[in-house]
Formats: structure tokens, C-alpha cells, sequence
């Protein structure tokens, strides 16, 4: 049996077990490869949106199973519900044998601290038109599942996979400004409150990058990406964070990417509950 790597903390967000665009497959072999200390899963994991009793199939039930096998063995798992699986927000403060359920947490790694929350409250759509924002769950599910076709047909003809929402996400300019704004606002929030790491999801959008603003405060910016098209997590271990795509070596290390000034003004359109979360977070 091939030695699994071990690992101080994972993070993994953004699963959307129950939808056809859920790669747990590739997630379950992911997590057979390692073996974390403390695992966090930062919302969305079980797509409760859009659950259909119909469709779970066995490697989603597997993903499950393999989750709680670990609060058996004794490793710490933290459970973030994000918007997706926000029923999970009910049962927040539970505490049983190493598993937890909670909206955000703060972990204490060798001396930092890493504010650990999904995202959606960021989120416009969330905020005020939950709605149009389940709506664009069902569209973004529908597009994967086309993706799915799409691919089949580029393969036979030998060409190689395409994301078509990759596409939207780079190729539209209000999808970049949004990923932006996300990321800054994040940042500056942690600044404030004196976090050297900010961990989110949602976004589907990996990331790695330290964020310095006007005053020249710094923070590390990690997003753990998804397990429908990147195949991402987070890993931290021996003082240092770490990118990790599926099917490759870990693929980002720290690197310096300073935000002109200018960039914080984008964050203004979220002011509003930038606030009502800072109050949440000093509380």
C-alpha cells in the first residue's frame, strides 16, 4: 500500500456533492493520498441547493463516509458551511470528538493566525437576491454539464478539454472586477483585525498571493479553489502554505503580488457588509 503524505492542515471548499459537476472521484483519491492532522472543509460541500435524492452517487457517498472515517481515527475536521450547504449554519457550535461545525474559525499555525470563512457573505446576489443567486447555481451546474459533451466531442476529435466557464470567468471583464473585489475585500478585513492568512472559497477561483495595501500592511490571500473543473486545496505544513492541483505536485508557493492602491477602491461596493461582518468578527 503506497505511504500516505502527511500533511499538518487541508483545506478543501467547494465540492457540490449531489451535482453532476462534483469530480468526487478525483477527490476521494486525493484524500486516500493524504494524511492531515486537521482538515477543513470551507462550505459547499454537500450541494444542498440542488440535492436530488435521485442522484448521489457512490463515490459522493464515498467522499462522506471518508470524512467521518477520519473524526474516528481522531483527526480534528472542521465543517465552514458556506451558502450552498447553509443548513448546516443551524447546528453551528457543535462539538463532538474532533468534528465541528462553525461559520468561520481562526487557526493558530506556528505563531500566526489564519481567519478561515467560505465567502458568500461578500456576495451581492447572496446578500440581496438569494433567488437570482440559486438560479445561477442551477445555470452554472447546467453549463458543466454541457462542458461535459463539449469535451467528449474535442476528445474525439483530439483536441484537448476546454472549461467553458474558465472562459467567462477570464474573458468577461465584470467576472474579473468581481474576483478582485472579493479578494481585496477579504484582505483588508484581515488586515484590520491582525490575521497574517485569509482562507476563503466560494469564488471557485484558487489562489495564493500576499495583498500589501497603502499603509503597507501585508496578508496572504488563499482561496482553496473547487472539486468541479481546478481540483484544488490548501495545504499547510512546516510553516508554509501551499497550492495543490490534482493530478500534479503542488503548484503555487508564496509569492509577492502587491495591489496598487487604487485596487482597495473596488472593494467600496461592498462597504456595507464589510462592516456588518466586522462587528460580527470583533463580537
Amino acid at each position: 500500500m503506497k505511504q500516505k503524505r502527511p500533511v499538518e492542515v487541508v483545506v478543501i471548499s467547494d465540492v457540490h456533492l449531489g451535482t453532476y459537476g462534483s469530480r468526487a472521484g478525483e477527490l476521494l483519491a486525493y484524500l486516500h493520498s493524504i494524511d492531515p492532522r486537521t482538515i477543513v472543509l470551507n462550505g459547499d460541500i454537500i450541494d444542498i441547493w440542488q440535492f436530488n435524492k435521485r442522484y448521489f452517487p457512490p463515490d459522493h457517498l464515498k467522499v462522506i463516509k471518508h470524512l467521518l472515517s477520519l473524526v474516528v481515527k481522531g483527526k480534528e475536521v472542521i465543517y465552514v458551511a458556506g451558502n450552498h450547504d447553509e443548513l448546516m449554519r443551524r447546528f453551528r457550535g457543535f462539538d463532538l470528538a474532533g468534528f465541528k461545525i462553525v461559520n468561520k474559525v481562526v487557526l493558530e499555525l506556528d505563531g500566526k493566525r489564519a481567519w478561515v470563512f467560505h465567502g458568500d457573505v461578500f456576495d451581492v446576489t447572496m446578500k440581496h437576491s438569494r433567488w437570482l443567486a440559486r438560479l445561477g447555481g442551477i445555470g452554472y451546474d447546467f453549463l458543466i454539464r454541457l462542458n461535459t459533451v463539449v469535451n467528449a466531442c474535442s476528445h474525439r476529435l483530439g483536441r484537448g478539454r476546454i472549461s467553458l466557464s474558465k472562459r467567462i470567468k477570464s474573458g468577461v471583464k465584470r467576472a474579473i472586477r468581481h474576483i478582485d473585489d472579493f479578494e481585496t475585500t477579504a484582505a483588508r478585513i484581515a488586515m484590520s483585525n491582525g490575521y497574517e492568512y485569509v482562507v476563503c472559497g466560494h469564488i471557485h477561483q484558487p489562489q495564493h498571493r500576499v495583498i500589501t495595501d497603502e499603509r503597507g500592511r501585508s496578508v496572504t490571500y488563499l482561496n482553496s479553489g473547487d472539486w468541479i473543473e481546478n481540483l484544488t486545496a490548501l495545504e499547510y505544513d512546516r510553516g508554509r502554505w501551499s497550492l495543490y492541483e490534482h493530478g500534479g505536485a503542488p503548484v503555487a508557493a508564496i509569492g509577492t503580488d502587491p495591489l496598487d492602491t487604487a485596487d482597495l477602491s473596488h472593494a467600496m461596493i461592498f462597504q456595507a457588509m464589510v462592516e456588518e461582518f466586522q462587528l460580527e468578527t470583533s463580537s
